[in-house]
C-alpha cells in the first residue's frame, strides 16, 4: 500500500517518506494500518494526488499541511515538510512549510519519532539524523534539538514525553526531565482539549502509573490535574494514615486488572480510580490522641472531580459517570459483616444504575490493605453482596425498579390532575418499592391511599 502511494507521488514529481510513529512502530514490530507520511508536495498538490489514489479523502488539517485519505483498511496522513514554531504566548503554531526532510525531522518531538523511510528514491532509504534508532534500542526519550527549544516550540511535548514513557515503558533522559521541571509553567498556554487528549492517552496506556508519576514529579500535574499531587498528604508520627497518593495509583492499577468485566480498557473506570479520593485533602481532620478522618470526602471528591473534568473539556457523559462513581465509592463500607437488608441492596443498585459493574470494579480495586486476612475478608464480603444483588436481580428485575403504579393510575385513584402532588405520590411509591420490593397493584393502591389520607390530614 505504501509503495503504491509512493509511486503516485513519484509520478507527480514529488518525494514521499514514511515518518514518525509508524517507522518507530515498524521497528518495534507493531506497524498498524494508520500511516504517516511527509512530502515536499504542498497541501493542494497532495490533495490532488490522494484523490487519484485513495477511496476517500478529507482535508480537515490542510491549513497545517496535512491531507488524509483511506484506501481499503489503510488510513494515511500526508503532511508537507514543516518548519513551524510557537510564539511565546501562543496556543497555535505559525505554520511554515519547509523544503527538506532533514529540517522537518529536526522539528519533531522526540528522536524516536524523528526517523523516516524515503520511498521515492529507488530502494527505501532509512533517514535517522538524530540517532532515534539508538535511543529506541536504549528505551530512552530524547529530543532532536535541545529540550528547551523543543518545549518552547510546543509545550504539549512535555506531556507527550510522559505519554510515550507510559505507552512504551521507556525512560526520559535526564536533560529532558530537567527541562520539563524548569518549563512546566509553559503548559498553561496549551488548550484544555489538547491537554485532555494527552492525559487520556496516559491514563489509557499500559502503564499509567509511570506517566502520572512523571507529571507529578515535574510539576506539570500541579497545573493540569492539581488534585493528584495534593494527595501527597503530610504524614506525621502521631496521626498515621495511608499514603493517599500511592494508594490512588495502586487502586488505578487494580481497577485495570478487573477491566475484563467492562469489556476491556475503560476510561471511565480509570478516571474514577484516579479521582476517587481527591476529596481527602479538603476533608482531612486530625483526631485527638492520634488518627485522621476524612468525613464526606466522597461528596467533596465528586464535586471536585466534576469541576476538573469539565475544565478539561471531557464530554458530559464521562463527567457525570466518573463523578457518580466517586460519590458512590464508599457505599460498600456500610455493608458491615454482610447484613444488608433487601431494601439497602435495592437502593445500591438503583443509585449505581448502568454503572453497577463499574462500581463493583472500583470497590474491589479500592482495597489496598497489606493485611492479607483483612483483604480476604473484604473480598468475601463484597462477593456476598454481588451474589445478593444477582439473586434480587433475578427475582425482582432490580435494573428496572419502578413504582407499582404509573402516573395515570395514581391520578385516577387520587382524583388528581397533573400536578406536583402526583410527583410526590410517585416518589412515595418508589420509596415503598425500594423498601419492600414488588407489592402488586392491589397492595400498592392500599398503601397509597393511606399515605394520601395522612398527607391531607397534615
Amino acid at each position: 500500500m505504501a509503495s503504491s502511494l509512493a509511486d503516485a507521488f513519484k509520478g507527480a514529481g514529488f518525494r514521499l517518506a514514511l515518518v514518525g510513529g509508524p517507522v518507530r512502530d515498524a521497528i518495534l514490530g507493531k506497524l498498524g494500518n494508520d500511516l504517516d507520511f511527509t512530502t515536499n508536495a504542498h497541501p493542494n498538490q497532495t490533495k490532488k494526488i490522494l484523490q487519484s489514489w485513495a477511496e476517500s479523502v478529507w482535508e480537515t488539517g490542510i491549513v497545517f499541511g496535512t491531507v488524509a485519505g483511506k484506501r481499503g483498511e489503510t488510513t494515511v496522513e500526508v503532511t508537507t515538510y514543516r518548519s513551524d514554531s510557537y510564539e511565546t504566548q501562543s496556543r497555535k503554531p505559525e505554520v511554515k512549510f519547509g523544503d527538506s526532510i532533514e529540517a522537518d525531522l529536526s522539528r519533531r518531538d522526540f528522536t524516536i519519532n524523528a526517523m523516516a523511510l524515503e520511498l521515492t528514491e529507488g530502494a527505501p532509504i532509512f533517514i535517522d539524523p538524530h540517532n532515534g534508532l539508538s535511543d529506541l534500542g536504549k528505551k530512552i526519550i530524547r529530543t532532536p534539538t535541545t529540550p528547551e527549544n523543543s518545549f518552547s516550540d510546543d509545550p504539549l511535548r512535555m506531556m507527550r514525553s510522559a505519554r510515550f514513557a507510559s505507552q512504551l515503558n521507556f525512560a526520559i533522559a535526564d536533560e529532558v526531565l530537567l527541562a520539563m521541571k524548569n518549563m512546566c509553567g509553559r503548559i498553561s498556554i496549551i488548550s484544555a482539549e489538547r491537554v485532555r487528549d494527552e492525559l487520556t492517552k496516559i491514563i489509557m496506556s499500559p502503564n499509567p502509573r509511570l506517566g502520572i508519576t512523571i507529571l507529578v514529579e515535574t510539576g506539570i500535574a500541579e497545573l493540569v490535574l492539581p488534585e493528584i499531587p495534593k494527595l501527597q498528604l503530610e504524614i506525621d508520627e502521631h496521626h498515621h494514615h495511608k499514603d493517599v497518593y500511592e494508594h490512588t495509583l495502586t487502586v488505578l492499577e487494580q481497577a485495570m486488572a478487573y477491566e475484563n468485566r467492562l469489556g476491556g480498557a475503560n476510561l471511565v473506570i480509570r478516571l474514577a480510580a484516579l479521582m476517587h479520593d481527591v476529596g481527602k485533602p479538603k476533608t482531612r481532620a486530625l483526631i485527638a490522641g492520634g488518627g485522621v478522618s476524612f468525613h464526606h470526602h466522597e461528596v467533596v471528591g465528586a464535586r471536585l472531580t466534576k469541576e476538573r473534568l469539565k475544565t478539561l473539556r471531557f464530554d458530559g457523559n464521562t463527567v457525570d459517570d466518573v463523578a457518580t462513581l466517586v460519590a458512590l465509592h464508599l457505599r460498600f463500607h456500610g455493608y458491615g459483616d454482610g447484613e444488608w437488608t433487601d431494601s439497602a441492596v435495592r437502593r445500591y443498585v438503583r443509585d449505581a444504575g448502568e454503572l453497577l459493574t463499574h462500581l463493583h470494579v472500583l470497590t474491589r480495586a479500592d482495597c489496598t490493605t497489606r493485611n492479607k486476612r483483612k483483604a480476604e475478608s473484604l473480598a468475601l464480603t463484597y462477593q456476598s453482596l454481588e451474589e445478593r444483588i444477582d439473586e434480587l436481580m433475578e427475582k425482582e428485575e432490580l435494573s428496572k425498579i419502578r413504582p407499582d403504579l404509573d402516573g395515570e393510575e395514581v391520578m385516577r385513584l387520587l382524583q388528581l390532575k397533573p400536578s406536583r402532588a402526583v410527583g410526590d405520590a410517585m416518589d412515595f411509591l418508589l420509596e415503598l418499592r425500594l423498601e419492600r420490593g414488588p407489592l402488586g397493584t392491589g397492595l400498592a393502591e392500599i398503601e397509597l391511599l393511606k399515605w394520601w389520607t395522612t398527607r391531607k390530614q397534615n
